[in-house]
């Protein structure tokens, strides 16, 4: 009976989560990448991780929705 009991505790923990719930909603913020931390570009570079500079103006990166101003970063990228 112990065996039993014990394989059945081993199952219980090789049974995958539950789902989560919906993760955080995101924004694209321009300005806030690292070099070559990008999500994508617009000017200068074709897409993901090609920034060459940290805070590159026409690069973007998601960040949760509402905080990209205030971490310095722009909703918008520059105008040309």
């Amino acid at each position: 009976m112990y065996r039993i009991a014990l394989g059945n505790a081993g199952a219980d923990a090789a049974m995958p989560a539950a789902p989560q719930a919906q993760s955080t909603p995101k924004e694209k913020c321009y300005g806030v990448a690292k070099a070559g931390e990008n999500e994508c570009a617009a000017g200068k570079h074709s897409c993901a991780g090609t920034a060459k500079v940290d805070k590159d103006p026409t690069a973007w990166k998601l960040v949760a929705k509402g905080t990209c101003e205030k971490i310095g970063g722009k909703l918008a990228p520059p105008k040309a």
